[in-house]
């Protein structure tokens, strides 16, 4: 699409006006938008355009000039409604442009709007008070996942070409998994979540959502870089994402395990299914696939949802809207609320001196591969319609896997290589080490193209 705007084939006015028709027709069926930027995005277009027809050499523009890519709902943008999955939110005009946001601005894209997400992103579905559910345009009683399930549903049902998405416990690679997209949660520090967002524990990672690989790397390019204020950095990569989407991986020492780490949770045989498919494929490329033990155990789960209910804590609510919140979130915020110093201390230092014996043994390998998720696509309201201790329970056995490496802050990708016998897409997950978002790009690139993906669309896309 890029390509097509620069030599003049198609304008960012065409392209704008095919997706607002597109998300005014169908965004009902699967809620991807909290808000919608049709004027702005016109707008943009229209500058857009005027841009290429003038420019000397339209290839010399930004390199998403014209792309209509939409924010998630947990990220600001200066001038546009920003409600963070709240109905405490729900009147905020954005009052500043995250720096994810300004770099995607820099690359040229256009603002289609802002992409649904759930109360503070806290769950990984994506339902609440101020939108409606999101769905998987795979089947529509189904989840679209969460917390970026508003910007999957939009690029799995043809709403957006990409999105922008955020990762604290899998919010990426969940929506991508049950949606059928590729999905990257990058190295900690690889994408910036200045100026106002604190980046504290450093769980929570800004990312590309996308239906190819190579559109995911353009995407990770553009939205990379370190600022100013910014707690962690990543390791530098040797030239770009994209470059690395068109490289040979080589032959790769894989581990993998299908052991999670939550107690009580069980893998359901089409997640085994695609987690044995992947291992094959991997073997027949002539990658090592050997058996990981278990660096993760139980004993850490409880120190992560403890760093859990005090980040809920951090957006701000005042005392008189706190009636407002969903169930979950008070249930999450009184948590926090009940935690005191020492007891974070202890639980942020457990899980330090589990990542030092951990990584020499993760370390001994070029990627790590688990199912993405322990069950296919979950109906709507399964975990939203429970108590809130019930919901939290369900959640943890639904995704035992994805967090670990918002813990450790390892790049890790979904990989959309298997649809169940009903058509649900069912993700499998590659983990590499801290700054290797190349090689998993190489390796999943070499994936797409032994099994190609790009043709499978769910039954909205042609509606």
């Amino acid at each position: 699409m890029a390509a097509a705007v620069r030599t003049r084939e198609v304008s960012p006015v065409e392209i704008v006006d095919h997706y607002l028709a597109r998300i005014e027709r169908l965004d009902a069926q699967v809620g991807a938008y909290a808000t919608v930027t049709a004027e702005r995005a016109r707008d943009e277009a229209r500058i857009a355009e005027k841009a290429v027809l003038d420019a000397a050499d339209p290839a010399e523009l930004p390199p998403l000039h014209g792309v209509p890519v939409p924010v998630k709902d947990l990220n600001l943008v200066d001038g546009v409604r920003t409600t963070f999955g709240s109905a405490v939110y729900a009147d905020l005009t954005g009052f500043a442009d995250d720096n994810v946001v300004t770099r995607l601005g820099d690359a040229g894209s256009v603002l289609l709007g802002k992409t649904a997400a759930p109360e503070f992103g806290l769950p990984c579905y994506t339902e609440g008070a101020v939108s409606p559910p999101a769905r998987t345009p795979w089947d529509t009683s189904r989840s679209a996942g969460g917390s970026s399930g508003g910007a999957a549903a939009a690029v799995a049902a043809g709403l957006a070409p990409v999105a922008q998405g955020s990762d604290g416990g899998g919010s990426i690679r969940i929506p991508s998994s049950v949606c059928g997209l590729v999905g990257i949660k990058p190295t900690r520090g690889r994408v910036s979540h200045g100026p106002i967002v604190p980046d504290l524990f450093g769980l929570s990672a800004n990312g590309p959502i996308a239906r190819t690989v190579r559109d995911a790397a353009l995407l990770l390019d553009v939205m990379a870089g370190h600022m100013p204020g910014d707690l962690y950095a990543a390791p530098p990569v040797d030239g770009t994402f994209s470059s690395y989407a068109e490289r040979r991986p080589g032959r790769l020492r894989i581990a993998r395990s299908i052991q999670p780490a939550v107690p009580d949770a069980e893998v359901h045989p089409d997640c085994v299914a695609a987690y044995e498919e992947a291992s094959a494929l991997l073997e027949e490329l002539g990658h090592e696939v050997v058996e990981m033990p278990q660096v993760f155990g139980p004993d850490l789960v409880p120190h992560f949802e403890t760093l859990w209910g005090v980040m809920a804590t951090l957006t701000p609510v005042a005392d008189e809207s706190e009636h407002l919140l969903q169930p979950l979130t008070r249930w999450l915020r009184a948590r926090g609320e009940a935690t005191g110093a020492p007891e974070l201390l202890q639980a942020h230092a457990a899980l330090q001196s589990a990542l030092r014996a951990a990584f020499p043994v993760m370390d001994e390998f070029d990627a790590i591969l688990h199912p993405t998720l322990a069950q296919p696509p979950a109906p709507v309201g399964y975990f939203h319609d429970q108590e809130p201790a019930e919901n939290f329970e369900r959640q943890k056995r639904f995704t035992p896997f994805c967090a670990m490496y918002n813990i450790s802050g390892q790049p890790s990708v979904n990989v959309p290589l298997h649809w169940n016998g009903d058509g649900l897409p069912i993700g499998i997950m590659l983990s590499g080490r801290l700054g290797g978002e190349g090689t998993l790009i190489s390796l999943s690139a070499q994936l797409e193209e032994a099994r190609p993906w790009i043709g499978r669309k769910p039954p909205i896309w042609t509606a």
